[in-house]
């Protein structure tokens, strides 16, 4: 049998690895539109190496997150992959943040997470001297890794193992008959099952093959500043607020990055592009397609607030540094530098909901990955095994 995959981030390349790990018979073909593997989520992001503390107990992004994160590490491990578990406090700065917080931790307790434990306001200057708090969660598993090196390493491993990988290989059209017809930009290949691992454009890859599901993704574009070098010692490791169950998005946080550097955000607003990575990007076709969906103004018209919050804060560093100050006080405009952005995948249903999960739907003779947000880059090696699993009675048939 031959298995095509779209998609080169790293749950494409994750689902490749495994399912040549764990199907002896199978021929592997990855199509990836970019020059390299890991070109846009997978190498866009701050990371973080992601334990599952947020995460709805019992949901395939808890149980994900936790096996995910031991085996990421694992694989770094056996690879030589820069990582560091170094930790993450996640910190309560008003009175009236102690019972979510409480909450969170219980939440962490019950999906699995080893030495997870309340601070108080001294123990929180032993671990982040400048940070703010009346209390915190300590989070040890949590760290940070090089995660444009786990993709260039699982490309390796995947050509070692007989796999094969296609770069600018765009897919354009998608047709099924006794086998599917993958029509791209390098040529025409042909698969006996499909898996889309295409991330921003998991939807429209979804609706080539036929598969109708009305969830639709929208852009959200995440913006990071930097502490200016004479201004990192702010910040050992992490640092995180307690997130606010009526909005849909964790709010701005520290990250130190695994090769130096002190990352600070981000704010999330729409993307003008699928990969509008700069304000100025913008795509008229994608810009259209989130404009006339009836999710994204269901969604816009329940959280308004946010959103417009959202958005004056990418347009003033003043407001930016409002909300960096209220986990580090001592942070100052003057600290910031300009950062990266990221771009996210979130898949958006028709009742502008946020799909909270990740979202794998089947066809006949495919599978397509319709929502995967963080912690996808950690747990993307669970994920891998998780698709096959999912489609096991099509892959060894």
């Amino acid at each position: 049998m031959k298995v095509g995959i779209i998609g080169g981030g790293l749950v494409g390349l994750a689902t490749a690895y495994r399912l040549l790990e764990r199907v002896s018979s199978v021929q592997v073909l990855l199509l990836e539109k970019e020059e390299g593997p890991g070109r846009h989520q997978s190498g866009h992001n701050s990371g973080v190496l992601h334990a599952g503390l947020y995460y709805r107990p019992g949901s395939k992004r808890a149980r994900l997150a936790v096996q995910g994160i031991r085996q990421m590490v694992e694989f770094c491990r056996v690879h030589g992959i820069a990582h560091e578990q170094c930790g993450k406090v996640v910190v309560a700065t008003a009175e009236e943040e102690r019972p979510r917080l409480q909450a969170l931790f219980e939440r962490g307790v019950a999906n699995g997470l080893t030495g997870i434990r309340v601070l108080d306001r001294e123990q929180i200057r032993e671990i982040e001297p400048h940070a703010a708090g009346v209390a915190a969660i300590h989070v040890p598993e949590e760290g940070i890794v090089d995660y444009e090196m786990v993709s260039q390493v699982l490309a390796r491993a995947i050509g070692e193992r007989g796999g094969e990988i296609r770069y600018r290989s765009e897919v354009t059209r998608l047709r099924q008959g006794s086998r599917w017809i993958i029509h791209t930009r390098s040529g025409d290949y042909e698969a006996d099952f499909l898996i889309n691992c295409s991330g921003l454009h998991c939807d429209r890859v979804s609706r080539m093959a036929g598969n109708h599901d009305p969830a639709k993704i929208v852009p959200f574009r995440g913006e990071y500043f930097k502490l200016r070098p004479e201004r990192q010692q702010l910040v050992r490791n992490l640092i995180y607020p307690v997130p606010d169950p009526n909005f849909p998005f964790l709010g701005v946080h520290f990250t130190r990055l695994i090769h130096g550097g002190i990352e600070a955000g981000p704010n999330a607003v729409l993307a003008l592009a699928r990969e509008g990575y700069r304000k100025t990007d913008f795509s008229f076709r994608d810009v259209v397609e989130t404009l006339t969906y009836r999710g994204f103004w269901r969604f816009f018209l329940r959280y308004p607030a946010m959103c417009w919050a959202e958005l004056r804060r990418s347009l003033s560093k003043e407001l930016f540094c409002r909300s960096l100050q209220r986990l580090v006080p001592e942070v100052r405009i003057g600290d910031l530098a300009p950062g990266g952005a990221g771009v996210r995948a979130q898949a958006l249903s028709p009742a502008g909901q946020l799909v909270d999960d990740f979202y794998f739907v089947r066809q006949p003779r495919a599978l397509h990955v319709l929502n995967a947000p963080s912690p996808a880059a950690t747990a993307s090696l669970a994920i891998g095994a998780e698709i096959i699993a999912t489609a096991e009675d099509a892959l060894t048939g």
